[in-house]
């Protein structure tokens, strides 16, 4: 799902509420979420799951095109883990019912 498929599945579950509105609040949950893991904070949605972020140390990589060896700098990854309900409803679903 894209973030404008998201916006519009919104809008038409909540007619109440304008399409810009509704692009206002998606964008700025967005925007919230990744402040918050660029600060190193941990952001938890109960029953959806939690993101965080996850040092990398520097190692030593290769190149696949010619084998070299190459440099890769420590970095800092955002990581995602899958609430209880979450994954629950997601291996209960039934496959035919999309």
């Amino acid at each position: 799902m894209t973030r404008s498929e998201l916006v519009a599945e919104i809008a038409a579950a909540n007619p109440h509420l304008l399409v810009r509105d509704v692009e206002l609040i998606v964008h700025t949950i967005f925007d919230e979420l990744t402040q918050a893991l660029a600060r190193g904070d941990r952001v938890e949605l109960r029953g959806f799951g939690a993101f965080t972020v996850k040092k990398r140390d520097a190692r030593a990589g290769r190149n696949p095109r010619t084998g070299d060896s190459v440099a890769v700098d420590e970095k800092v990854v955002p990581f995602f883990k899958a609430g209880k309900e979450l994954r629950e409803r997601v291996n209960n679903t039934d496959p035919g019912n999309e």
